[in-house]
């Protein structure tokens, strides 16, 4: 059994087609300028001393404005390709981040201004202007091992200091312990009803719905597009999801007919786990509610540290929703830096490896509960160290998992809750679902037959069936064409003319500076025309 469920090779190359094609707009210097021109619009009063290239993640891309005289500024779009939901996105996340700024004391970033792609330089896309938040590091990169390459993918020291360790770990507790003083009667997104007032009346947009679309060529018509009144209702829209997904792949999603009935044996199992409650009933008294806020890209990459490792702020809040408790009352996934499905070492070891931080970070949140009741902002009855104790220990953490993780399901379903529910057994684990197809009514098991006979036959072929947004598509069909059928230029046939654009290489050489009446592009920063 492999350790993830494979992404549609065909639409992954796709989507990444069009997302470097969109950002290669911004090497056009006039593209470059009207971007400029129009963040110091709302930049605000003072001379304008550098516009730049700050970074691109994975979502986004994002450019600095600073100001001597002012907080730096920076203006942020989302990539086509990268998001299948772009407009929604931003909209949930300006949200999310008015509410923190207002009813926390999480450190988020202001946001000045927002608007949709109509509203947008050029048409770029949906954006967000917000200040700069100043900061020395990162928490990634300071639990990641030295020496890490950035193209390889990251995992805690191992030598790092319990007491720093402990240090950094109890920063992340009060901004967790402020998430789960939060209370919203439904699950779903947030949506601003004036200044000060906002509501849950959006569906609970997450990182995996995005996954899906891009990656998992699932129709956004399957998704749920609803908000949610229960735990258990919710855990069970998962479930059919999880379903719908290994149905929907077009490409790599099985690697034979039995690979594909242990898959659905599987999603069928835990679907009838959710529809008898079995997943939820742990904390059946919050079936109901009240439901607590919680972001599917809370990680340490996202946490800005001081030069002294304290928080300075905390970003990207794009797929926050009010969520059941299950998932704010489980231990962070990310202790170890990286996801269990992705250790190299395998599920196990990356528990035994889990096992043996988690006491250190429990000990940690425990400190500041103390703290924070005794400053009067948390009570007592508010703690999260016992839930995720509990969490932890009696596999709940997994079910939570599993339900968010799609590529990672089949994974976390065999190893930690298929025999929780339905009893230990000796035989091998990858075929265990033998054992398990008479728990399946007749029926789902005809159903079973009936995929695995499509699915087995879509293998003979290997088209792009996904179904991106309108402007994705647009992106696809304009930038992506052009970019193909433009002919590669030779050095020679670029203007030697130091006052000429000769164009960037890279996107770190992308900078515009001013003298406070006019922004013209500067490849080399040497001069100002």
């Amino acid at each position: 059994m492999k350790p993830r469920l494979h992404h549609d090779d065909v639409a992954w190359e796709k989507a990444e087609a069009i997302t470097n094609a969109w950002v290669r707009q911004f090497f056009d210097p006039k593209i470059l300028q009207s971007v400029a021109q129009f963040l110091s619009r709302h930049h605000g009063p003072g001379k304008i001393d550098e516009f730049s290239y700050l970074e691109k993640g994975s979502y986004n891309i994002t450019f600095q404005m600073k100001n001597k005289n002012a907080n730096s500024t920076v203006i942020r779009f989302v990539q086509p390709g990268s998001i299948m939901f772009p407009e929604e996105k931003v909209r949930n996340e300006v949200a999310m981040m008015r509410y923190i700024n207002d009813q926390t004391a999480i450190p988020v970033p202001f946001v000045c201004h927002w608007g949709s792609r109509e509203e947008s330089p050029r048409g770029l896309g949906p954006f967000i202007i917000m200040e700069y938040v100043e900061h020395k590091t990162n928490m990634y990169d300071v639990l990641n091992r030295p020496g890490c390459p950035r193209e390889e993918r990251g995992v805690l020291n191992p030598d790092i200091r319990e007491a720093r360790l402990e240090a950094l770990y109890g920063e992340v507790a009060t901004v967790l312990l402020e998430l789960s003083k939060t209370n919203f009667p439904r699950i779903g997104s947030l949506k601003q009803v004036d200044d000060f007032t906002w509501e849950v009346s959006k569906r609970p947009l997450s990182m995996s719905m995005n996954s899906l679309i891009r990656l998992g060529t699932l129709p956004r018509s399957k998704l749920p597009n609803t908000t949610f009144e229960t735990t258990s209702s919710y855990f069970e829209a998962l479930a059919e999801l999880h379903i719908a997904h290994l149905i929907n792949q077009r490409n790599d999603a099985i690697d034979s007919a039995d690979d594909c009935r242990r898959k659905l044996v599987a999603r069928f199992l835990f679907r009838k786990l959710a529809r008898e409650h079995h997943l939820t009933k742990p904390l059946d008294a919050f079936d109901n509610g009240p439901f607590k806020l919680w972001c599917d890209d809370f990680r340490p990459a996202n946490i800005l540290l001081s030069e002294e490792l304290k928080i300075v702020g905390v970003v990207d809040w794009e797929f926050t929703y009010a969520a059941p408790v299950e998932f704010s009352f489980a231990p962070p996934w990310w202790l170890l830096i990286e996801k269990p499905e992705y250790w190299p070492q395998g599920l196990e070891d990356w528990c035994s490896k889990y096992q043996r931080r988690l006491p250190t970070f429990l000990k940690a949140i425990r400190d500041q509960e103390e703290r924070a009741i005794e400053q009067g902002w948390l009570a007592s009855t508010q703690r999260l160290s016992g839930h995720m104790r509990d969490s932890w220990e009696s596999g709940n953490f997994w079910i939570a998992y599993a339900a968010r993780n799609n590529f990672a399901f089949d994974l976390i379903y065999w190893h930690k809750i298929d025999q929780r529910f339905f009893g230990s057994t000796s035989i091998p684990i990858d075929d265990v679902w033998k054992q398990r197809l008479v728990i399946l009514e007749p029926a789902e098991r005809a159903e079973i037959e009936q995929i695995v006979a499509i699915k087995v036959e879509e293998m003979q072929t290997r088209p792009l069936a996904w179904d991106p947004d309108g402007y994705t598509g647009e992106v696809a069909d304009t930038l992506c064409e052009n970019a193909d059928n433009e002919p590669e230029r030779e050095p020679s046939e670029y203007a030697p003319d130091e006052r000429m654009y000769t164009g960037p290489t890279t996107l770190e050489e992308l900078s515009l500076v001013g003298d406070g009446s006019f922004i013209v592009f500067n490849k080399l920063r040497s001069k100002v025309y």
